[in-house]
């Protein structure tokens, strides 16, 4: 059972497609399955640019945490930075920059998985925040995976991240897709699902923040229903 952020959930998929018989399930976050756009290409190369001749300066800091963070975890000058963020601050001062910049060269070489998401034969649950800049890579990723195989989570008012901005928001999903697998039995269980990733299983009411009890933004789900 994996689970992966960004580009380690590239790496998971990945692995999963060639070596179908050691992966049970995915929890993908963010996930990245597409070659990178044009624009990011350029985002890429304006940050490896800047890594190589100035090192992790401030500008490189804050382009890093602008796609990782949303605006409200990265603060304004009325509302400070979220203690995660500071605390992201700090670790990539610790960081070689040399690390950084092969990290960020390789994703830009990163081929194309879209087509071969058939492959995967695992049951996948997919989170992405609203503001990650890889959404749309999420939800791509969710319409050439097989309906009764994968739900997506979407995280409201959270960039890509979620395991560290509403890390609460997993909670319930996450339950229920280890209840299929037998990982997780609660105490009372008023439904039998018939699947890990059924309607019955993941609704909108059970992922609500009050059912939660919890004080979240709203979090959107994404499940075919069947006819």
């Amino acid at each position: 059972m994996c689970m992966g952020v960004t580009a380690g959930a590239y790496i998971l998929t990945l692995f999963a497609m060639k070596y179908k018989q050691r992966v049970l399930g995915l929890i993908l976050i963010s996930p990245l399955c597409k070659a990178p756009s044009w624009t990011e290409w350029l985002y890429n190369k304006v940050l490896s640019n800047l890594l190589y001749y100035y090192g992790m300066c401030g500008v490189v800091k804050e382009l890093l945490l602008k796609r990782y963070y949303s605006k409200e975890a990265r603060g304004n000058a009325q509302v400070p930075e979220s203690d995660i963020v500071e605390a992201c601050r700090r670790l990539l001062d610790e960081r070689q920059s040399l690390n950084i910049w092969q990290f960020l060269e390789a994703t830009n070489e990163r081929p194309d998985l879209s087509e071969c998401l058939s492959k995967l034969h695992c049951r996948c649950l997919i989170f992405v925040g609203e503001y990650s800049p890889f959404h749309g890579e999420a939800l791509c990723m969710t319409s050439k995976l097989e309906r009764h195989q994968s739900a997506l989570v979407e995280v409201q008012a959270c960039g890509s991240m979620v395991t560290e901005e509403q890390p609460h928001a997993m909670l319930i999903p996450m339950e229920y897709f280890f209840m299929g697998y037998g990982i997780y039995k609660p105490v009372k269980l008023s439904v039998s699902p018939r699947s890990t990733l059924s309607p019955l299983c993941i609704s909108p009411e059970l992922l609500s923040p009050e059912s939660m009890g919890l004080k979240l933004k709203p979090i959107k789900t994404r499940i075919p229903m069947k006819v």
